[in-house]
């Protein structure tokens, strides 16, 4: 057996590493690391409640909206009120331009690179897909950082900057949108919509969104244009299937809350297909192998406390469960658990892996080109867009969102109105998270075991694609 360290890995936020035992070419054990501790949650403690939206947004620099959220909602619990109808909407669509936007960049800049790599040169793909996609020179990139840009002028509109602003509040969105705004905000839309079907998919999105079935995927993909076709030969050129299985237990929020309920319903799901509500009350944080000196399980009554010398831990992260389990988070558990055909069909032969992770990805992204179409209509000009907060009361108050990686929460506990407590459990705390009290492996250590390494060690191309089909955001994981 040999031990191999891989990291830090490129073109991931935050630093990350993995340790692995090696037999007979194949990963038999993995060990991820997040080096990095920031203390957010310490640094929250003792400020005026409403400080929480200005600090912990900061957390992260590309999903500072889903902070923001998390945030207001749960200050608008301990405030006792309702958004106004047309800040849910506004929140709500910011909120998909930025994981829509986050989707862009991992499957164009962190995913994709790593098949122009030389080690895939014997390929008669490979010219091709270097051509497309290599970093920093293929002419992917030129095709979709404007359109990503193009996206996120919404944030302009809606929130006046991105990230980082403070027009997320309990009681809606401080920006009132006028007429000629929204038409810019129809034009951005089908802007972003064009981007998709002419350079992604090179189909209408109702058309891929129809597609139900694993047969229905491969003879579309025959033939096609567009980059996820592309992926897709890619994927079963290189039995992507067959790589980076994860826990088998899924789990989401609900995503993008209105009136009318989530657009993306809260559930677990099974490995064995069955879909469960969610029992929230069932969230834990394990920190037995992690830099942190022992605390309450709940996080609603934990604190983080610092302990870099604790023996026989190995990441800044702690160890989130649900019901004791480690369960896997991000696009690919909000589609299966909100039951949309493709996923559904695509996960009834097998538990998670890299293949159906970025299909997933993309999958969302379309169904979210078309939400926040349906969200600009649903906007009533003459009527407010926030409402009046009120003072936070004592107690203690939670916030789940979905960011583009996966479940966000931020729990808040108030006295006298400043904080008493604040902790938080990111998407990529609950994917990368080390083992807990009973040795049990978090999603990404699972499923890097039987990854295979041959000769190539640290070097080796399938360690990188099971890390990267996660998507990690390692700053938001050592908050």
């Amino acid at each position: 057996m040999t031990r191999i360290t891989v990291g830090p890995f490129n073109r991931v936020e935050g630093d990350l590493e993995v340790r692995l035992d090696i037999e007979s070419g194949r990963v038999t054990r993995a060990e991820v690391t997040a080096p990095l501790y920031r203390g957010f949650e310490q640094i929250l403690e003792g400020r005026p409640s409403l400080d929480a939206l200005v600090i912990a947004p900061r957390i992260c620099g590309i999903c500072s909206v889903s902070q923001s959220i998390a945030a207001a909602a749960a200050l608008r619990q301990a405030m006792g009120i309702a958004a106004a109808p047309n800040g849910v909407l506004a929140a709500n669509i910011a909120h998909a331009a930025e994981n829509a936007a986050d989707h862009l960049t991992h499957f164009y800049i962190f995913f994709m690179p790593d098949f122009a790599r030389d080690v895939y040169a014997s390929h008669a793909w490979h010219s091709a897909t270097a051509e497309r996609f290599a970093a920093t020179k293929g002419s992917a990139a030129r095709d979709a950082l404007p359109a990503r840009a193009r996206l996120l002028e919404i944030m302009g509109l809606i929130a006046g900057k991105w990230p980082h602003s403070l027009a997320f509040q309990p009681g809606g969105t401080t920006r009132a949108i006028e007429l000629g705004e929204r038409v810019r905000l129809n034009a951005i839309a089908a802007s972003f919509r064009g981007f998709l079907e002419r350079v992604v998919f090179a189909d209408k999105l109702e058309n891929v969104l129809a597609l139900s079935t694993s047969d229905e995927l491969d003879r579309w993909r025959e033939g096609r244009a567009g980059d996820f076709a592309h992926f897709l030969r890619l994927a079963d050129a290189l039995a992507l299937a067959d790589l980076g299985s994860g826990p088998g237990l899924l789990m989401s929020f609900g995503a993008y809350h209105d009136f009318n309920g989530a657009r993306f319903r809260a559930g677990v799901r099974t490995s064995s297909g069955e879909v469960h509500a969610l029992p929230s009350d069932g969230i834990t944080e394990d920190v037995s192998h992690a830099w942190m000196h022992d605390t309450s399980l709940d996080p609603a009554e934990s604190r983080t406390v610092p302990d870099a010398d604790k023996a026989d831990a190995y990441s800044w992260c702690k160890a989130p469960r649900l019901a004791g389990e480690p369960v896997e988070v991000g696009a690919l558990a909000r589609q299966a658990i909100d039951g949309q055909p493709l996923i559904t069909a695509l996960l009834a032969s097998g538990r998670s892996n890299v293949r159906n992770r970025v299909i997933a990805r993309l999958i969302e992204t379309a169904r979210l080109a078309l939400s926040i179409e349906h969200w600009i209509k649903g906007l009533r000009l003459n009527e407010p867009f926030c409402d009046s907060s009120a003072s936070a009361a004592d107690g203690n108050f939670v916030g789940l969102v979905e960011a583009a990686r996966g479940s966000l929460g931020h729990w808040l506990a108030v006295r006298s109105g400043r904080i008493e407590r604040y902790q938080i459990i990111a998407p990529t705390s609950w994917n990368f998270s080390p083992r807990d009290a009973d040795g049990v492996a978090g999603p990404l250590e699972q499923a890097l075991v039987g990854t295979e390494v041959g000769t190539a060690g640290a070097r080796a191309v399938g360690i990188q694609h099971v890390v990267r089909s996660f998507d990690p955001c390692m700053v938001c994981t050592a908050h």
